[in-house]
């Protein structure tokens, strides 16, 4: 199915999800205990995943046009807000050519004045900032949200030009 790259990946839920479909998938933390988390439970659950205990501005130039998707889903809510420009750029640096960028974007009910983490977004500022390079491909709200994030979360999907 191709490579992906989960970034903030945390405990690694969703990089074990990807990997028993059968994708080619590398977990990006910053946390070593959400590294070592990651790397029980994936021997628990007999998948490999490429384990990156790194910060994630520093992936390139190693991972330069390394991935077909990278999957946000907190990591962007998690980032100085200052810094949300320098991560658009990450993200299409370490994505291949028509690579795809899914986000499930959180929270969408908070400001950045409240502080953070989670710092707060939109889906304008999202837009925005996904603006140039870029096309959607998709937006909705997901039918399978836990019930905290109802309407607080949306999944965008960007395709790199």
């Amino acid at each position: 199915p191709g490579k992906v790259c989960i970034i903030g990946s945390g405990r690694g839920y969703d990089a074990v999800m990807f990997a028993k479909k059968g994708f080619d998938v590398t977990a990006v933390d910053f946390a070593p205990s959400a590294i070592d988390a990651l790397r029980k439970l994936s021997k628990k659950e007999k998948v490999g995943v490429a384990l990156v205990q790194r910060d994630l501005f520093t992936l390139i130039p190693e991972y330069l046009n390394a991935f077909n998707y990278v999957i946000e889903h907190t990591c962007f809510c998690a980032i100085n807000p200052k810094r949300r420009l320098e991560y658009e750029e990450l993200v299409k640096k370490i994505l291949k050519p028509e690579g795809k960028l899914i986000g499930l974007w959180f929270p969408l009910d908070k400001t950045i004045k409240e502080g953070g983490p989670p710092w707060g977004t939109t889906v304008d500022e999202v837009k925005s900032i996904f603006n140039k390079g870029w096309i959607m491909e998709r937006e909705e709200f997901p039918d399978l949200s836990i019930k905290s994030r109802d309407r607080r979360e949306k999944m965008i999907i960007f395709r790199k030009k």
